[in-house]
């Protein structure tokens, strides 16, 4: 692992849990950030001293994320307002998956442990501006960071730190019940999030209209799908309810997770859709620290030795209640699990994190654009629809275009929240409106959108791809094909949605 430039170092300083996992950055094992007020202010004051990188387009990256880096803990001061980064700060789980010997990590783990108090510490002297919903929407994942404490632990240690976590828990669980009802950033606040992230200006009007202007022409492909399974021409929303149902059993769930990766694997190197097709991706039972989601891709970083991938499932667990079960398990299904596999794994994330170690500097293997990385994985759900993945089978592309419309209506809702036009009960009854999910689930996705402001990412990085794939076409002509087009974008690693025209000067390799 190559030694970080400095002018690198002080962003990734301001992102240590992100730099240690998604990045590979093993030199902040065992470390937590500094985000107390204090803290902030000494990172924020470190960034952009030295030299740029001699590349152009790496210089332009970094000075992004430096832009980016200000915005969030300078002007709109989020650890202040939001426990995520907190959340990250305290989270042991990325010691789980085996980068390194057991015993390296083990020591990382307790060594991070150790520092709970000290990041409790910040935590609390920072969050002053705690809203209600935010506080309401986390309480569950801040309370739940204690079933990560290892029950090896030193007693004294393993104490200091729960006690530390009380008293988390005890401020958020105040504020959820005294805090700010309004959570919203407003207009300007989340198109300067969005837009610093990026590089790019945000018009979050025009961007509402592209959203509503998407999710139209998603139902009509849904409804075209849907026509070639029911000849009776009901609702596709209805039709798509009942393809859900089918899915296999908490049995089941492992082995349809691990055939249908190694069928988007092998499909995406037949069509030979990325530059890269090496490395191990297996599938198994996340880490129970991880088990909140149901399905997630832990890649090889760039910054370690290579070692597997992991695309971890979670299945309910026996004991839930049927309904919750059920539930869990219609992501599962036949026609949502395809897509799921594709976006996880190939051509999407477990494709990008192999691209990502093969990319040509410090900066672009580190410095990561979730909306580009979101963003891929979900072009790479209609790319596959496009290429051909299960052509004898609608419920795939039924599967793709269920899973677009949560996408897009996530946009919808973020914008609407964050500029007033929306409440989250309003959300909540456009994802019943627009999608196939309903009741408790669509609450949830709707209140999201108040602590993950930028969750529209997956719509905004597509859309973003499929308007440079035309300009690439154009400007490219006889020579333009899908693996050009996509291996000038993963060459610049995960790049800032706007940097990504930079791939339009690149000659023919």
């Amino acid at each position: 692992m190559s030694e970080l430039d400095s002018r690198l170092r002080a962003v990734c300083d301001m992102a240590v849990a992100e730099s240690r996992e998604a990045a590979g950055r093993h030199e902040y094992d065992g470390v937590v950030q500094d985000l107390s007020p204090e803290g902030v202010r000494a990172g924020l004051a470190a960034l952009g001293k030295g030299a740029p990188p001699d590349d152009p387009h790496d210089a332009a990256h970094l000075e992004i994320f430096e832009a980016a880096t200000r915005a969030a803990f300078g002007e709109l001061e989020l650890h202040r307002r939001n426990p995520l980064a907190h959340l990250n700060n305290l989270d042991l789980a990325c010691y789980d998956r085996e980068y390194a010997p057991e015993a390296e990590r083990t020591a990382a783990r307790l060594a991070h442990l150790a520092r709970w108090p000290e990041a409790v510490e910040g935590a609390i002297a920072s969050l002053d501006r705690l809203s209600a919903p935010v506080a309401g929407a986390l309480l569950g994942a801040v309370r739940g960071l204690a079933a990560g404490v290892p029950e090896d632990a030193d007693e004294p240690v393993r104490e200091a730190a729960l006690k530390a976590h009380a008293r988390l828990v005890e401020h958020v669980e105040e504020a959820s019940r005294s805090g700010d009802p309004d959570a919203s950033l407003g207009a300007e606040g989340l198109a300067l999030l969005m837009g610093s992230g990026d590089g790019l200006p945000v018009d979050l009007g025009a961007l509402a209209a592209r959203a509503d202007a998407e999710r139209d022409r998603l139902m009509e492909r849904l409804t075209e799908s849907c026509a070639k399974l029911d000849a009776a021409g009901r609702p596709p929303l209805e039709t798509a309810r009942e393809l859900i149902r089918d899915h296999p059993g908490i049995d089941g769930v492992m082995d349809a997770a691990r055939t249908g990766a190694e069928r988007a694997i092998a499909f995406t190197r037949e069509k030979d859709l990325v530059p890269y097709h090496d490395g191990e991706c297996l599938v198994g039972l996340a880490p129970e620290s991880r088990r909140w989601a149901m399905a997630m891709m832990c890649w090889a970083a760039s910054g370690e030795p290579d070692g597997p991938s992991w695309y971890y499932i979670t299945p309910p667990e026996p004991t839930w209640p049927e309904r919750d079960i059920e539930e869990w398990l219609e992501v599962f299904s036949a026609t949502t699990l395809p897509a799921i596999n594709v976006h996880e794994v190939a051509p999407g994330h477990f494709s990008h994190g192999r691209a990502l170690r093969h990319a040509p500097s410090d900066v672009r293997r580190t410095l990561m654009s979730l909306a580009f990385a979101e963003g891929w994985a979900h072009y790479a759900e209609e790319l596959c629809v496009e290429e051909g993945f299960a052509p004898d089978d609608p419920r795939f592309e039924i599967g793709v275009w269920l899973e677009a419309l949560i996408r897009v209506t996530r946009l919808a809702c973020a914008i609407g929240v964050h500029t007033g036009s929306m409440t989250v009960e309003e959300g909540a009854r456009r994802f019943e409106a627009d999608t196939h999910i309903s009741g408790p689930a669509a609450m949830s996705e709707a209140a999201r959108a108040t602590f993950d402001p930028t969750y529209g990412r997956y719509t905004w990085g597509k859309l973003e791809i499929l308007d440079l794939r035309e300009r690439a076409r154009a400007a490219w002509g006889a020579e333009f094909s899908l693996k050009r087009f996509h291996t000038a974008m993963l060459d610049l690693g995960s790049p800032p949605l706007g940097l990504l025209p930079n791939i339009l000067s690149t000659t023919q390799g």
